[in-house]
């Protein structure tokens, strides 16, 4: 996993509320578990003006030109601005491998579904918890700056972006976890040492376990 320590990025202002994880990544596209390949079809639904697949050509489809992403500069982003409860709705973790896949690498939100929250650390992107007040605070600051960037410091936990700083809580087993670019694999893997001498233990002591069948 990426380790996140500082990033500064373009904002994408996806003002809406209660955005699902099927709007994020629609269900067609469940059938791969590559976390690869998936940053083309990032709200598909709301991106594209024709339906697509997996096995569909993104160059044939017709953009809407109105969604942000579509809009120059915002196709460079990578922190997403949004409203409350994002990533609700079923729990899957392609929602998060999308966006990681388009290179949102941080999101900025009022409040997120638990299951999409925890997996955004998985993954290493960043989900960051404002107040209702300094999010509408950066929303009315990328309308008036069309092509804001924001720096996101996980060391010090805060945003500096049109000339103010934000402070957001982190719990700080997730925060060591994401500045060290460590999941849950990478976390067991530290300890690969000593599982290999239990395994080769274990295999002493009840030779039976390992016999070919």
């Amino acid at each position: 996993m990426q380790a996140f320590t500082v990033h500064e990025g373009l904002v994408a202002p996806l003002d809406r509320a209660n955005v699902d994880t099927d709007a994020i990544i629609p269900k067609q596209f469940l059938k791969s578990i590559r976390r690869t390949g998936f940053g083309p079809h990032l709200f598909d639904d709301w991106r594209y003006l024709d339906q697509g697949g997996l096995e569909t050509d993104i160059a044939d489809r017709r953009e809407n030109p109105d969604f942000v992403l579509n809009r120059e500069p915002y196709r460079q982003a990578s922190i997403l601005l949004t409203r409350e409860n994002f990533g609700c709705g079923s729990s899957r973790e392609h929602a998060v491998w999308a966006l990681e896949d388009f290179g949102i690498r941080c999101v900025i939100a009022p409040s997120f579904a638990d299951i999409f929250y925890n997996n955004c650390f998985k993954n290493g992107v960043l989900p960051i918890a404002l107040s209702e007040e300094n999010i509408d605070a950066l929303f009315a600051a990328a309308y008036d700056e069309v092509g804001m960037t924001a720096r996101v410091d996980l060391h010090a936990q805060t945003i500096v972006a049109a000339g103010r700083e934000f402070s957001f809580d982190i719990d700080a087993y997730r925060r060591k976890n994401m500045l060290a670019g460590l999941d849950d694999i990478g976390l067991t893997l530290q300890h690969a040492d000593e599982i290999r001498a239990f395994e080769a233990r274990r295999a002493q002591e009840k030779p039976w376990l390992f016999r070919d069948l």
